[in-house]
């Protein structure tokens, strides 16, 4: 007790101490064209002690010192320090722009951000006005493209399906976060940028790590991490309402409203959009909503923000796969838009594929600034995600509907849906072949996953996910600091395939569910956007076809960070551990009676250990270097194989070990990174699908031991000719390939074992990705207000992605697993103009025009096959490539048209 009494008084003690002490002191941060800075970080030298501006650039700042230095610092400025000497304001602050380059900023809690000439890490960043200026209607990924070693397309180009690589690693092998928070998936590291299209209308700043980054946590970096730090709730009253236009009938509305903080610290920020369009690419119409919801309270020593964001949308797809992707014939026959999916279906447009999604999530951060010393961060997220893919199951007759063209009009290329929905009902139909088609009258117009009859049926993938993040900051002394923490997560992901549209059939008869074998299914299930807006709906009654089975996952993770600084050198020291717990339940497979249909939990360790050092030569130079060794656990298809709940007895980690080292010059008007990196990946597991050319079946193959080598040297560069024209600049160089071989299984679409995999791959290059990249690009401002903005990017060495079909054929030592592509360039111009009412900068009109592909490049962008000139009977060429690979044509020109009322 009297102890307790002793811990109270000094207790009381501090905070009577820190109320008398404090000094007050007030300004206003802003950009080079005098318009305020909202986030911007503020903090007294030497301490952790700081805030953020709000909506306009405007802090207020409590010290406990009646004089000292304020470090004001913004994701792509230059950062800069004012004294202060007792309370007051110290009015205007303005901070020099320094475009893809991270000068020195603080923020506390969870997100990792990189600084420049401290963090020893190869970063670029995007700040919010970029964002909402040059993204226009492209995919959010997309605005990265400028920055080095980054390869975004759109790949099919359905709304969100786009894809981003960083340094040849593809994005499951890519870490996103958002505020700090992981979102990769937990079974499979993917990202789906379709659920998070909503964010680039919230992004503060966007700032990618080339390499493992510098992320305190356990996570998939291999490639690099991705950062996303979202609006705060920290803003003065005020709003946007925006509209936008672009081709083929997109059309974006958005209106945001913040109430800003009152006296009490309370403060809530709202943001609503709808996106919608008929897509550039034929059949791929789109629907999509954002909403932002974030309420804070900030006092004193304490921040507490709650987040809610979604973005529920539902679009239809042209996917990629060995069975319904179009051949390059198929393109230069209807056009680079041509759809394989698409198709009329009384009368209305129809696909095969459709992707239908809805992913909330909410999270309540918390910041306590203990002292001028420490801090802790705390951040308890949750995730509701539901929704999935339509597609094709069944055959008719005898022939697989996705790589058959006898179900499409041979002068349009459409898919011939009524045709198909005549004969479900058992009429005779004649196809495109000439040849006439009626099923056997015996199945009672019943389909099935075989040979009876085409169904569109729909993969969901839903999940539930839970998370907890907490960490600890101190200041130890004048030049080091630690830190450390906890992650724990927990997810369930539910798979199961339901009823689309029986395509007139009378029903589905059930064969792959050992509990219901024979069972004829008649629900079909909606799949549209006014299904996704319940995210609680229960699942369990939905009638299910194909499989039905529940991935769990489980995570225990802790890190910690010691860090290093003086005047010249920052150095920094992570290691983390994590214990990830895999459970596989199979519904299907299993007897409900089989113990064997849920497995125990299986366990597997890793973590990681990386450090790094930067030196400030002088204020022009400076020089760093990193390296890293991860143990990372498989995915949850490497545990469980064969789709069933056989464990992987072989089971290892991958392995990854990343060197870096870098230049970067400062000047006044010129700066400069140079990064040079070696990365090793070995023990890879991979799961491929694969087009079995022998038996014309579609096939795959979970291999395990496969090695990559990804080395490359990297350039960026701003050089100010003029107070209004800059130069940028960007070149990449990469050699990322394969070593040794891959051996294996190969089984076909039944999991039946259909050949043996191997495969010498010694030095073939990995593909999707051009491993040479250069760009220059331009910004002029010919008077106030006004500027224009060019970009031309060189793309080339180009390989087509990895085949191991090539194995299971007896000439595979004349065959490339992998192809070269054309090289190709491409320009994007932009024009943007700021009209200030009133003569004030509170309001204002902002005008913006992208126009992306400005020549109308026509270029490949990637494909799936390798098939070589003169090889499978077909001599036709398209710029030297065959033309029976089954690729994607980048877009052609698009343009977007925005105005942004900000009041």
């Amino acid at each position: 007790m009297k102890n307790l009494k002793h811990l109270l008084f000094v207790a009381l003690f501090f905070c009577a101490a820190a109320v008398i002490g404090q000094t007050r002191i007030s300004g206003t941060v802003v950009d080079e064209t005098n318009e305020g800075l909202p986030g911007a970080s503020v903090v007294i030298k030497g301490t952790t002690n700081g805030t953020q501006t709000d909506f306009d650039g405007k802090f207020t700042l409590s010290s406990q010192s009646n004089s000292g230095t304020i470090v004001i610092s913004f994701i792509g400025y230059k950062s800069k320090e004012v004294s202060f000497s007792g309370a007051g304001d110290l009015g205007t602050i303005k901070l020099e722009e320094q475009d893809n380059v991270l000068d020195e900023i603080v923020i506390k809690g969870l997100i990792d951000v990189a600084k420049d000439r401290e963090t020893p890490v190869a970063v670029s960043t995007i700040k919010a006005a970029e964002i909402q200026d040059k993204l226009g209607s492209q995919e959010f990924p997309e605005i990265l493209n400028n920055t080095p070693s980054v390869y975004a397309t759109k790949s099919g180009g359905g709304f969100g399906d786009a894809r981003i690589n960083i340094r040849g690693f593809a994005q499951e092998n890519i870490a996103v976060l958002i505020n700090g928070v992981p979102v990769n998936d937990m079974e499979n590291g993917r990202v789906f940028w379709s659920n998070w299209a909503g964010l680039s209308d919230v992004t503060t700043a966007m700032q990618v790590q080339r390499g493992l980054g510098s992320s305190k946590l356990a996570i998939s970096s291999v490639g690099g991490t991705i950062n996303i730090i979202t609006k705060t709730t920290d803003k003065k009253k005020g709003g946007v309402a925006m509209s936008s236009v672009g081709n083929d009938g997109y059309f974006k509305n958005l209106f945001s409203y913040s109430t800003g903080k009152n006296e009490n610290g309370f403060a809530a920020s709202f943001l609503l959009s709808r996106t919608a369009g008929e897509g550039y690419v034929q059949g791929t119409e789109f629907e999509g909503y954002n909403y932002f919801v974030g309420l804070g309270w900030d006092k004193e020593d304490h921040n507490i923000q709650f987040m809610l964001t979604g973005a529920p949308q539902t679009h239809n797809q042209r996917t990629t796969s060995f069975f319904n992707t179009a051949t390059l014939e198929n393109y230069i026959r209807y056009g680079r838009k041509y759809n394989f999916n698409h198709g009329y279906l009384n009368g209305k447009e129809f696909n095969w594929r459709k992707n239908f999604y809805h992913k909330p999530v909410a999270s309540l951060n918390w910041t306590w600034q203990i002292n001028d010393n420490s801090n802790l961060t705390t951040s308890a997220y949750v995730s509701f995600g539901r929704g999935g893919g339509t597609g094709d199951i069944g055959r008719l007759p005898g022939f697989r509907f996705a790589s058959n063209s006898i179900f499409r009009n041979q002068d349009t290329g459409v898919v011939l849906w009524d045709d198909i929905v005549r004969y479900n009902q058992g009429e005779a139909v004649v196809f495109s072949d000439g040849n006439t088609y009626q099923r056997d009258p015996s199945d009672g117009n019943i389909n099935d996953n075989r040979d009876n009859g085409l169904t569109r049926r729909a993969s969901i993938n839903s999940h539930n996910w839970v998370g907890l993040l907490s960490n600890y900051n101190t200041q130890l002394n004048e030049n080091l600091s630690l830190d450390f923490g906890i992650d724990v997560r927990r997810y369930k992901g539910i798979h199961y395939r339901r009823l689309d549209n029986l395509l007139g059939a009378n029903g589905y008869r059930v064969s792959r569910d050992q509990n219901n074998v024979g069972t004829v299914l008649t629900t079909e299930y909606d799949s549209d956007l006014g299904s996704l807006w319940n995210v609680f709906r229960s699942t369990d009654d939905e009638e299910k076809i194909d499989y039905h089975n529940d991935g769990l996952v489980r995570w225990f993770g802790v890190f910690g960070q010691l860090e290093y600084k003086n005047d010249n050198i920052s150095a920094f020291v992570q290691a983390s551990a994590s214990q990830q717990g895999f459970k596989r339940i199979d519904y299907f497979n299993y007897l409900s009676t089989d113990p064997a249909r849920e497995t125990d939990w299986e366990n597997i360790l890793g973590g990681n250990i990386k450090g790094g050092l930067n030196w400030n030569i002088d204020e022009n130079h400076n020089v760093f270097g990193n390296a890293g060794y991860y143990s990372k656990q498989p995915f949850f298809d490497a545990v469980f194989l064969n789709f069933r709940n056989d464990v992987n007895e072989d089971t290892v980690n991958e392995k990854i070990l990343g060197l870096e080292l870098g230049y970067g010059y400062r000047s006044e008007n010129f700066s400069a990174n140079v990064n040079l990196y070696r990365t090793q990946w070995k023990d890879r597991f991979v799961y491929f699908g694969f087009e079995n050319s022998a038996t014309n079946e579609e096939g795959n193959a979970q291999l395990q031991g496969i090695t990559q080598l990804h080395t490359g040297a990297e350039i960026d560069f701003t050089y100010d000719v003029s107070e209004n024209v800059r130069l940028l600049g960007t070149a990449s160089i990469g050699n990322w390939r394969y070593k040794d071989r891959i051996t294996g299984t190969a089984f076909d679409d039944f999991q039946n074992p259909i050949g043996t995999i191997d495969l010498d791959v010694d030095d073939v290059k990995v593909g999707n990705s051009p491993q040479t990249v250069f760009r220059i690009g331009a910004v002029v401002r010919p008077f106030e207000n006004f500027s224009i903005d060019y970009n031309q990017r060189f793309s080339s060495k180009l390989y087509s992605d990895l085949v191991i079909d090539n194995s299971l054929n007896d000439d595979a030592s004349q065959l490339d697993p992998a192809i070269e592509l054309p090289g190709y360039s491409l320009s994007d111009l932009g024009f943007s103009y700021r009209w200030n009412l009133k003569n004030t900068d509170n309001q204002s009109i902002n005008f913006r025009l992208n126009i992306n592909n400005l020549f109308d490049q026509v270029y490949i962008a990637e494909s799936i096959t390798n098939y070589q000139v003169g090889r499978r009977g077909n001599f036709d060429t398209f710029d030297g490539i065959n033309t029976d690979n089954k690729a994607f044509f980048g877009f052609g020109t698009t343009w977007n048209f925005t105005v942004r009322y900000r009041f």
